[in-house]
């Protein structure tokens, strides 16, 4: 992997109350682009560093290896980075930018090279499109996405393309946070960044969760989610069991997050079944959506079936978050 090509940085000192910076994965194409001004103003609101990382395509990287192993000094020190000038350019023209902006250029595969960006800066989150200049326009997810929200070591934010997005982005962009939680499974980590974001928008977290509800003929499948007041998590309230039980220990789970934020409104909802679809649906009016990424004790490479489904089929930003601390939240 090779460090990058030049660094600009606007003064003042790095870093905010997350410690590391947000990287924005992007490569030259729109939907990085948009990645980018995403994972601009994530480092403005929480007072960050702002790192751009593009990887080399095979062609640049073949010559500086090249270069490199005949020594030759009639060649050029430096080989061409169009998407960095670019970026460059954006940044220099563009809107307010955090206290420090590194641009860096990386060696090998995508995925790999962005794992080990990440491993070695320890960043808040990393911020990439939903698909790469090189993927086939039919795909909702592309390939490097994918394999890098599955295994990197930080939360990795994916930002739809504009086939998918909300139909009103500005609404979107101001709404809640919206929190995917499997009260007995879901780590800490992943309610403590969804709390933080919040915190930084200034907006509300939604927490829905998904109880079991055997099959009858009246179960309604399709009906929207109830968002629950605290009052009715008092005994002889309306509703099955299994919902009365889910939003009990929805509330063990948040009580901790609720006195480490005390400004963020919280709001509870519960759906029968699998939350996928619901929260999809809500992700047309979220600022973000947050899930883990898989059963922190089963240590799978496979992203979960909920993770997987939104990054899918998700119509605005999807935070992916690993188990970061081992808190036996499961």
């Amino acid at each position: 992997m090779s460090n990058g090509q030049g660094s600009r940085g606007s003064g003042g000192a790095s870093g905010g109350a997350g410690g590391g910076p947000v990287i924005a994965a992007v490569d030259g194409s729109d939907h990085s682009l948009s990645a980018l001004e995403w994972a601009r103003e994530a480092a403005l609101r929480h007072g960050t560093a702002l790192m751009v990382a593009h990887v080399l395509p095979d062609a640049s990287q073949l010559y500086a290896g090249r270069r490199s192993a005949l020594h030759d000094p009639n060649e050029p020190k430096e080989y061409a980075d169009p998407v960095g000038d670019r970026v460059r350019a954006l940044l220099e023209s563009g809107p307010e930018l955090p206290a420090e902006v590194r641009y860096e250029a990386l060696e090998g595969s995508v995925p790999e090279a962005l794992r080990a960006v990440s491993a070695e800066q320890a960043p808040l989150m990393l911020v990439m499109g939903s698909r790469g200049r090189g993927g086939f326009a039919a795909l909702l997810l592309g390939s490097s996405s994918r394999a890098v929200a599955g295994t990197a070591s930080c939360p990795v934010v994916v930002v739809p393309h504009e086939g998918r997005a909300a139909e009103d982005p500005e609404g979107a962009s101001a709404g809640r946070v919206v929190l995917g939680l499997h009260a007995a499974e879901t780590p800490e980590d992943v309610l403590a960044f969804a709390f933080a974001e919040a915190a930084a928008r200034g907006t509300t977290v939604q927490v829905v969760s998904a109880y079991a509800l055997p099959p009858g003929p009246m179960t309604v499948i399709d009906s929207p989610f109830a968002v629950i007041p605290p009052e009715a998590l008092a005994d002889g309230a309306d509703g099955v069991p299994a919902e009365r039980e889910t939003l009990r220990a929805q509330n063990e789970r948040l009580a901790p997050l609720r006195a480490r934020y005390p400004d963020v409104p919280v709001e509870q909802a519960v759906v029968p079944g699998d939350p996928a679809g619901r929260l999809v649906e809500a992700s047309r009016s979220a600022a973000l959506v947050v899930v883990g990424r898989h059963h922190p004790r089963r240590r799978s490479l496979l992203i979960g079936s909920v993770a997987h489904a939104l990054l899918q089929h998700a119509h605005g930003p999807v935070a992916v978050v690993p188990t970061l601390h081992d808190d036996g939240a499961a």
